[in-house]
This record gives structure tokens, C-alpha cells and sequence, in this order.
């Protein structure tokens, strides 16, 4: 390796004639496996970066490239008022932001920050939410005219700054409220710089397939690639429902769609409390939620659209208050809700499962985080073995209990679902953490073991590579993962988080 990059691959039985080039250090790896770094399609790692120099919840899973600006919402593009909106809107992700200098308001002087050096490389996908934000607001209404082209020209202007494509939120504020023909416009503007369409899509619950449906349609209007965040069939009323996920995606691709999707390998999801309220509760923004769960006459009618009517935020299911569990507050005062369910929570106090988390969002002004156990096992596997998948941690790493996938989803992968189940080959798996994920985002010279690529690697034992994490101990790191390279320099070293900050921004080209 030199320069960041791969100069040499010699195979010793082939190449015993040729002389070995000369290494500034050699590494004995008997009984590793080398690999490209392991792509993360779906992380939200987009102030951890910044504010956490370490990474190891990252770095130690062999992860040398994530994917930011997830779900519709992230910080850049901003402007004044925005940025404090975004960053109440998401404190549950990210936190509140107080230790970061927020130098930065385009996306590509977010990208300049990050080529200051960070543990791993990173992508960024331009937030729709956010910009719909930044142009609209954060009312329930059709953008105007004006407004639809200002919003284009900020697509654009991610795109030219190096963003890789477009995310959206659609069970999420402001962009839930965008219709098809909007999202279809930015989506155009999107596929003429050669970027890709990421859409956490409007229900993974009471109406998945339709929503699905509905983005593999409107991409295919738009002429637009498609990858599919966090690709689940949860709830009870899609459970054994994936063979149709699979045979609707199935039908797009033969058809010619470009699709690609990504999941983590773990049952429950990860959100945060107030996503579940209905769209309506949420108008207006952060500010205007807390007015509205302050009003008892208002807070009766989101609690029926929660526990009867399936609120669009529950992606059209009643809320069943023994699958949330809290994972996190922003206010220590509430620490001793953190890993009980609402409705454990509730009973312990006499109280109402709705009235406990009301007084948590007001409390804690909205950034309580929760694990939500409503996913299928045999739906995980099911579209984990579709040849268009690819990997996503979906990674919250904030909360005193966070999901377990923002440590583990990579060795659990390797060691679980490969190791001990066969549910994929080593060698299919590997391909579906490095080059399938490089190829979506159109980087020709990352995801493979090749001359002329980029030194991100990653040595692992078959043998031993696991996930450490669990929902008991959520922050242990993984086993069997002895080193990872970014660009060409130990990040993981023995096993041990070195001080190496090799991570830079990876920018798009636009065609």
C-alpha cells in the first residue's frame, strides 16, 4: 500500500517467480480473512463523527465508510433558523448538539468539516425533510411554485457539492408532507447528477406494500435509482409478508428498475418516542408539538389516534405500549425510565401508559428514544438473501440503552446469520457489506481488494467475528475483528482503537 491505495496484490503460489515487493511492514494474518471495509448504507453517525474522535462503535465493526443524512433529516443545508429547528426536531438521534461547533451551513462546508479528519470516511445524502424546511416550513401544505424551485436549486447545489444523493423522512416532519409530484420533481434533479433516491417510505407497517410500491413508482417516473432504507415488514399484520415485498421487487427489477435496499440484522427498530405521534400533532415543528401535548383537550385526540385509530407516525397501527421500550432521555432526572417498557413504566406508577409518555416528551422536550420490538425474524432472513441487498446499522448511538445494531450489526452478520445459521455464504455476505453498497454510490474505486483502490480494509476470523452488543449490554464491541485500515492506516490495531483520524468526506462526482 502507498498513498491510501492498494499498488500491490501477490499471490504466493502464482506469482513464486516474481519478486515480492518490498513492505515498509509486514502482518502475519494466517487465519484471517481480508476484505474490502464494510460499508455502512444507514448510519446516523452525523454529529458522533464530530463530536466522538474515537468511533470504535464504528471503527471496531471493520465500518470504513458510513452513509449520513439519513431519513430526511440531518444539518446541512441550513440557514439560522432551521439548524435550531433540525437539531430539536432530532436530538433523539444525534443529541442536542451543545458540544458542536456548527461551523458549517451548505453541504459542502459540511463536508470541508469532515475532511478535518474523522475516524472513518463518510457519504452524505441531501435531507428532503430539511430542505423542505428550509424552503416551506414545517406546515401541512403543497409548496408553491416558488418554493418547489428553490427546493430543486438546493437539491441541486448538494449534488454539486459532493452529496452522493437524496434521503427522505415520510413518516417524519416536514417531509412526511411532501406528495408524490414533489418528491418526484427533487427526485429528477437528483438522477441528473447521477445520485440516488434513499426514502425512509411511509409506513413499514399497515400499508408497507403500498408504500413500497409507491417508491418504486414514483423513482421509476423520476428516472431516478433507488435504494430502500431499513428495508422491514414489521407489525403484526406483516409478519410472514416478505415473499411479497420480494416478488413486488422482483417484478421492478425484471421490469429494469434500479433497486438496491439495506437492513439490519436484528428484529426490533429504533426511533424516537414523539415519530409516533400523527402527522397532525406535529405541524409546525418542535415547538409546536410541545404546545399541543400541553393542551389537555388536544393531547385526548392524539391519544386516540395512538391507542384506536393508528396514528400515521405508528405507520397505521394502534400503538401496543408493551413493545416500546425507552432508550434513551436527554434529561438525566428521567434516567429511571431508561429499559422499561411505557406499559411497565405505567403500572409501576398507577398510571395510564399514554400518560407516561406524555409527561416524558413534555419533560424531556421531545428527545426520549425508543426501541420498538414489533419485527419478524423470519422476515429479516427472508430479505436479507435478496440478491439486491446490502448492509445498514441504522446505528442511533445516543440513549443510556441504544439498540444494539449501532455496535454489532457487521459481526453479527458475519457471525450469526453466516457462521451459525448459513444464512448467507461468507463470500456472499462479505459482497453484500463492500462492493454492492460501493457500487450504489457509485465509487469505482472502493468495496474491492484490487490494485488501485483505496487501502480500506478490514482483517476478521471467521472463526470468532461476533457481535459483543446486546439490548442488555448494548455498547460492548465485537469480537474477531483484529484490524481495520482507513485509507492504508490502522484504525483498529491488536484489537485496539488506535488514535488514527484517516476518515475524510467522500464526495460524488455528478455526471
Amino acid at each position: 500500500m502507498d498513498g491510501g491505495r492498494i499498488v500491490s496484490i501477490v499471490k504466493e503460489a502464482a506469482d513464486a517467480g516474481c519478486q515480492r515487493p518490498k513492505a515498509r511492514r509486514e502482518l502475519d494474518a494466517e487465519g484471517l480473512v481480508l476484505a474490502p471495509g464494510f460499508i455502512d448504507m444507514h448510519a446516523h453517525s452525523d454529529l458522533a463523527l464530530l463530536r466522538d474522535p474515537d468511533h470504535s462503535a464504528k471503527a471496531a465493526q471493520g465500518v470504513t465508510l458510513e452513509v449520513l443524512g439519513q431519513d430526511g433529516l440531518s444539518y446541512a443545508p441550513v440557514d439560522d433558523r432551521t439548524l435550531g429547528e433540525v437539531r430539536r426536531a432530532i436530538a433523539g438521534w444525534n443529541g442536542p448538539g451543545d458540544d458542536v461547533d456548527f461551523d458549517w451551513r451548505s453541504v459542502g462546508e459540511y463536508l470541508d468539516r469532515l475532511d478535518r479528519g474523522v475516524a472513518v470516511n463518510a457519504a452524505y445524502l441531501i435531507p428532503q425533510g430539511t430542505v423542505r424546511a428550509l424552503a416551506v416550513g414545517w406546515e401541512d401544505r403543497e409548496a408553491t411554485p416558488d418554493e418547489l424551485d428553490r427546493m430543486r436549486r438546493l437539491v441541486a447545489e448538494g449534488m454539486e457539492q459532493g452529496a452522493v444523493g437524496m434521503s427522505s423522512g415520510l413518516t417524519y416532519t416536514p417531509g412526511m408532507y411532501a406528495p408524490d409530484a414533489e418528491l418526484t420533481e427533487l427526485c429528477r434533479v437528483v438522477a441528473s447528477y447521477g445520485g440516488y433516491y434513499c426514502p425512509h417510505h411511509r409506513s413499514y407497517g399497515a400499508g408497507a406494500l403500498e408504500a413500497y410500491a409507491e417508491m418504486v413508482a414514483l423513482t421509476r417516473e423520476a428516472g431516478c435509482p433507488l435504494h430502500l432504507a431499513h428495508a422491514t415488514m414489521n407489525f403484526g399484520v406483516n409478519k410472514g409478508r416478505a415473499p411479497e415485498l420480494l416478488a413486488l421487487l422482483d417484478d421492478a427489477l425484471d421490469a429494469g428498475a434500479d433497486i438496491t435496499l439495506d437492513t439490519y440484522p436484528y428484529t426490533p427498530g429504533c426511533t424516537t418516542l414523539v415519530a409516533l405521534l400523527p402527522s397532525w400533532a406535529s405541524e409546525g415543528g418542535p415547538e409546536a408539538i410541545l404546545r399541543r401535548l400541553a393542551d389537555q383537550a388536544t393531547a385526548e385526540r392524539i391519544r386516540h389516534d395512538l391507542e384506536v385509530t393508528g396514528s400515521d407516525g405508528c405507520h397505521g397501527v394502534p400503538v401496543e405500549w408493551e413493545t416500546i421500550e425507552i432508550s434513551g432521555v436527554g434529561d438525566p432526572a428521567l434516567d429511571e425510565y431508561v429499559g422499561r417498557t411505557v406499559l411497565d413504566a405505567a403500572r409501576a406508577r398507577g398510571e395510564t401508559p399514554w400518560t407516561v409518555a406524555r409527561k416524558l416528551l413534555l419533560k424531556d422536550r421531545l428527545a426520549p428514544t425508543i426501541l420498538q420490538h414489533v419485527g419478524h425474524e423470519e422476515n429479516v432472513r427472508a430479505i436479507m438473501r435478496h440478491r439486491v441487498h446490502t448492509g445498514g446499522s441504522d446505528g442511533i448511538l445516543q440513549g443510556a440503552k441504544p439498540h444494539p445494531r449501532a455496535y454489532g450489526t457487521f459481526p453479527r452478520y458475519l457471525g450469526h446469520y453466516v457462521r451459525e445459521l448459513g444464512v448467507l455464504s461468507l463470500e456472499e455476505c462479505v459482497a453484500r457489506l463492500t462492493s454492492r453498497p460501493a457500487a450504489r454510490l457509485g465509487l469505482p474505486d472502493r468495496g474491492l481488494v484490487r490494485e488501485g483502490h483505496k487501502a480500506d480494509l478490514v482483517l476478521f476470523d471467521p472463526r470468532t467475528v461476533d457481535a459483543g452488543s446486546t439490548f442488555a449490554e448494548p455498547r460492548t464491541l465485537p469480537t474477531g475483528i483484529p484490524y481495520v485500515l482507513v485509507d492504508g492506516r490502522f484504525v483498529i490495531e491488536d484489537g485496539r482503537r488506535t488514535d488514527v483520524l484517516a476518515g475524510r468526506a467522500v464526495r460524488g462526482t455528478p455526471r
